[in-house]
């Protein structure tokens, strides 16, 4: 695996006057903070989503490093020294995503990568699916499982996510040069075969008297936001009397209304 890399040098940029943060403004984005902010198991924390997205805006995280399977940063809080965090992701296997690509007819998704785009199948095997695959640890004294400063250092990989698609291999254990090796191999295994090309593919019915159907497929939660324009939808809200100041903050209402929308 490659060796870890430092996100602070890009999330630390002056910006100018009236300037906002964005965060999950990508699927991918969105989808790494839903899993860490609890989306679909059960009613998020919105008293601590919302004040972590203030400490995001407000550039509370420092010294944010990203590295094969691991986040750490250090985030000011309401004491006088930083609180330390540290995010944990179960690795993903190369080899076994290379493999799942092949069998969905998606191993284009690695080039498509390259190019800094996010192709769905690949981002479906990387990305993690339950709050139990990122595992959080805070020096603060909040014992919730997602406090504030972890939240805020999650919406920090998630910019990083944003602005860097291959980003979200580091951050589950993974690098482009060990997917691109794997389904190297994988494709000598094919030119000199292999064991299972002698094996029979099983031959499903789908039509006859005791059809095997396949599963239901499970699509990903929608967000209505990450469908609009943002440029336009930001021209908008200002022209609404909205400062620019207030704009990411009016998004972060918006986003939590849509959120109860959907999950009621």
């Amino acid at each position: 695996m490659s060796p870890g890399r430092t996100g602070a040098g890009r999330a630390s940029r002056t910006r100018g006057p009236g300037s906002t943060r964005g965060y999950g403004v990508t699927r991918w984005g969105r989808a790494f903070v839903d899993v860490v902010e609890g989306a679909g198991s059960g009613e998020p924390d919105r008293r601590r989503i919302t004040q972590a997205r203030r400490y995001f805006r407000d550039r509370h995280a420092h010294r944010l490093h990203i590295g094969a399977a691991s986040v750490s940063a250090s985030v000011r809080g309401s004491q006088l020294d930083p609180f330390d965090v540290t995010l944990t992701m179960r690795a993903v296997d190369a080899g076994t995503v290379v493999d799942l690509l092949r069998h969905r007819d998606a191993a284009g998704d690695l080039m498509t990568l390259t190019r800094g785009e996010q192709p769905t199948a690949l981002g479906e095997l990387l990305l993690p699916t339950e709050s139990a695959d990122i595992a959080a640890d805070c020096t603060c004294p909040d014992e919730a499982p997602r406090c504030i400063h972890v939240l805020c250092v999650a919406y920090e990989v998630a910019a990083e996510i944003d602005r860097n698609p291959t980003t979200l291999l580091t951050v589950m254990g993974t690098d482009l040069s060990e997917l691109l090796d794997a389904a190297s191999r994988r494709s000598g295994d094919d030119r000199f075969g292999t064991e299972d090309d002698t094996a029979a593919a099983p031959v499903i019915d789908f039509y006859g008297t005791h059809a095997t159907l396949p599963p239901l497929p499970a699509p990903p939660p929608m967000n209505p936001l990450m469908d609009l324009d943002g440029d336009a939808l930001r021209s908008a809200l200002r022209a609404s009397g909205i400062s620019p100041a207030d704009v990411g903050e009016t998004l972060d209402t918006l986003d939590l209304l849509y959120t109860r929308l959907r999950d009621n």
